[in-house]
């Protein structure tokens, strides 16, 4: 088991059981040690759809009881309806999920009452599952209170005030409900606005989507539904509906570093915190200050405190694959918008689609006129970690490796170590080469000054990738 990006991520078999049971007994010590919990305090615990998911959750639901904690089951629900219903009530919280990796794999995300914890939270969350591993551990699942109609309801209840009434009528819109958690709300709260509303492809068996690097097989779908019911957008999210996937008229995914700007721009954001991987263009798109991270949400929340803490107001902050953050309070349609602090699909679908309501143009159009270089990422699947790690190694050991494995493709100008290796070639495009944080995936960035420029690059770098692969096992 391992914490990566987001959460606790590792095989079924790995995680399903003792493992499981190991780490909410951590999590549990954890919070009462540092005054986050009281005995007998509230904790909930949700999950997504995937089929290991209600099993892993019950044996939580049994540690956390057995720790001294009060668990709340929440159902399957999204992951930021679950963050924002602890932040509510002032409770520790637990999600159930893979997010979008395949469904052998599943994880757990944590979440203090006042939100995700931090990386010093995982390391110490860690060493006490270490000290408890080897023990004999008592796995039995237990049942909890039921509170997912008042956390769906909460979570309705805030995106209903975003935009104002009726503000996406005329609009038809295709919701990709797949295997995600969102998959209803995400149709009531479209509806809500007064779009005409398709469901397309619900299916009962978890469906791994991942809305950053998103699949041709996603794409051909998504393609197909555009052009069958002429839809002006697509929309989705991953699989516990934190990260958010829009597709234009004709089928195509929008980046969601791009979804994140616009969002950026609707919430007429003061400060803005992105990692390193999202499109350089942002930097000089709006009239805010960008902060650069590493990738991973508990980063960017790092990112916004420190500009909470120096004074700045309207911080927000988003990942590459579109999940929203907000620190501080914003002003909507309905008024208020509180604080959320961990990742959102919600928001920036909103934001996206209110843009095109408002503009009563394409989404192509409008993604066009951001002008924002081109930008393509994919992902080599079952790349194990030691070589990732063995390559990453090899490029940092010294400028002439970097620059020899780069060769094929252009010369090396400059270089980032932010996460991963960024590198900025002499004709000015740009390779990010970033092992995951949570998955045997190696994952490629390339910007470019066209979109066929961008592919032609994206697939060079996973070429270079797969050649040192075939070459170092030779």
């Amino acid at each position: 088991m391992k914490f990566g990006t987001s959460g606790l991520r590792g095989l079924v078999e790995d995680l399903a059981g003792g493992a499981s049971s190991v780490y909410a007994q951590a999590f549990a010590r954890h919070l009462l040690e540092t005054g986050a919990a009281k005995p007998g305090g509230l904790v909930l615990v949700g999950r997504d759809f995937r089929a290991s998911s209600p099993g892993i959750a019950a044996t939580c639901i049994g540690a956390l009881a057995r720790a001294g904690l009060s668990p709340v089951d929440c159902g399957a629900l999204p992951t930021p309806a679950l963050a924002l219903y602890g932040l509510k009530l002032g409770a520790a919280s637990l999600m159930v999920t893979g997010s979008h990796i395949p469904a052998d794999r599943n994880g757990i995300k944590f979440y203090r009452p006042d939100g995700e914890i931090d990386k010093s939270d995982e390391e110490r969350i860690a060493a006490i599952a270490a000290e408890l591993t080897g023990r004999e551990v008592e796995t039995a699942p237990a049942e909890a209170p039921d509170r997912s109609a008042d956390a769906n309801a909460l979570f309705l209840s805030r995106n209903r005030r975003v935009l104002p009434a009726d503000a996406l009528a005329g609009l038809k819109l295709g919701v990709y409900q797949h295997s995600t958690v969102a998959r209803d709300l995400m149709v009531e709260v479209l509806q809500g606005f007064g779009a005409e509303v398709m469901p397309l492809g619900r299916c009962e068996e978890f469906l791994p989507v991942d809305t950053e690097a998103v699949s041709a097989e996603t794409i051909g779908l998504l393609k197909g539904w555009a052009r069958e019911h002429r839809l002006d957008a697509v929309v989705s999210a991953d699989g516990d509906g934190d990260r958010p996937l829009v597709a234009d008229e004709r089928g195509e995914p929008l980046r969601g570093d791009l979804i994140g700007l616009i969002t950026a721009k609707f919430l007429k954001a003061d400060v803005v915190v992105t990692p390193v991987t999202s499109n350089s263009g942002i930097d000089t798109a709006g009239d805010f200050e960008v902060i650069r991270t590493r990738v991973g949400s508990p980063f960017v929340i790092a990112g916004m405190l420190e500009a909470l803490e120096a004074g700045r107001d309207r911080v927000m902050g988003f990942e590459a694959n579109g999940g929203l953050l907000t620190a501080s309070p914003f002003t909507v349609a309905g008024g208020r918008l509180d604080p959320l602090p961990t990742r959102d699909s919600f928001l920036p679908v909103l934001a996206v689609l209110s843009l095109a309501a408002d503009k009563k143009q394409p989404l192509s159009e409008i993604a066009a006129s951001f002008r924002l270089p081109f930008a393509a990422a994919d992902r080599l699947e079952n790349f194990a970690v030691e070589t990732s790690a063995a390559l990453m190694a090899h490029l940092r050991a010294s400028r002439d490796n970097l620059a020899a494995f780069l060769a094929p493709i252009a010369a090396v100008a400059a270089t980032s170590d932010i996460d991963g290796l960024r590198v900025t070639l002499a004709d000015g495009r740009i390779v990010h080469l970033r092992p995951s944080g949570n998955a045997p995936e190696m994952r490629c960035y390339v910007e470019a000054g066209s979109e066929d420029e961008a592919r032609a690059l994206l697939e060079e770098g996973l070429g270079l990738i797969r050649g040192w692969a075939i070459r170092t096992r030779a």
